[in-house]
């Protein structure tokens, strides 16, 4: 899509999702014309409403202050590490409680644990707010996947902004078709959605890791999926929770 206006293209299944920053009625009947579509579902809404009516601003966890682009640097505390983020409009701004869950964690483990982490999977990157915090907390090499082809583009233009490109290896990868080989990697970032966790909990080689961040479910879902973890070697370290979601940090004690 060659336009000034154009943001970027989200593909899900037999579906494409266009967005700009403008309306743009004649263009879109113009592509679906020439590709055989036809439009399903068109809305405008401003930024704020995009992102469920929260304002995107600076937040700062106990070491980290996430500033988006547009915010002045100034409220950023000196003994802070500084993320700039361009969030776009991926999942992933930091405000949503699964993704704060998993950046406190991630500075649990990295800070406190005592754990040695060279190396982590982050599998539904987003905008690579949490691949690119790993990084600044010192972590050497991060792997940052998603499906979609926009996120990979925005997750890698932050990895650019802050200067993380010698750690953070941005990469398209459909787990519903591939399966990560995990036994790499010191920690492995999921914060997905229940039917593919579950997906990736009844396959092996998911489980070659020496430690799990897993999150994206509510309480209501911890049941089916604690029941679909394996039998043995599994351990739960942590369980955190914020609003109605859940996380957990899990170790492997049979890792080979």
């Amino acid at each position: 899509v060659n336009d000034p206006d154009y943001i970027g293209t989200w593909i899900e299944d037999d579906k494409v999702i266009l967005f700009f920053h403008h309306p743009k009625d004649e263009l879109i009947q113009s592509l679906c014309k020439s590709n055989c579509a036809e439009i399903i579902y068109q809305a405008d809404l401003d930024y704020q409403d995009w992102e469920a009516g929260t304002a995107i601003g600076c937040f700062s966890t106990k070491t980290l202050c996430v500033r988006p682009v547009w915010e002045d640097a100034k409220d950023a505390g000196e003994s802070h590490h500084q993320i700039i983020l361009d969030p776009s409009v991926i999942f992933g701004s930091g405000f949503h409680a699964t993704t704060r869950l998993c950046l406190e964690t991630l500075e649990l483990v990295l800070l406190e644990s005592g754990e040695r982490i060279e190396s982590i999977l982050d599998l539904g990157t987003g905008t690579g707010l949490l691949a690119i915090a790993a990084a600044k907390l010192g972590v050497p090499y991060v792997k940052a996947v998603d499906n979609n082809p926009m996120a990979c583009e925005v997750a890698l233009q932050n990895v650019r902004l802050n200067n993380c490109s010698d750690q953070v290896e941005v990469c398209q990868m459909d787990l519903l078709q591939e399966r990560p080989d995990t036994k790499e990697y010191d920690l492995v970032v999921a914060n997905l959605y229940k039917g593919l966790l579950l997906n990736l909990f009844l396959n092996k080689k998911f489980w070659q890791a020496n430690l799990y961040m897993i999150s994206g479910f509510i309480s209501a879902m911890e049941e089916e999926l604690l029941a679909a973890l394996p039998v043995r070697g599994m351990q739960i370290l942590h369980r955190g929770n914020r609003e109605m979601w859940r996380l957990w940090l899990l170790k492997n004690n049979h890792r080979e």
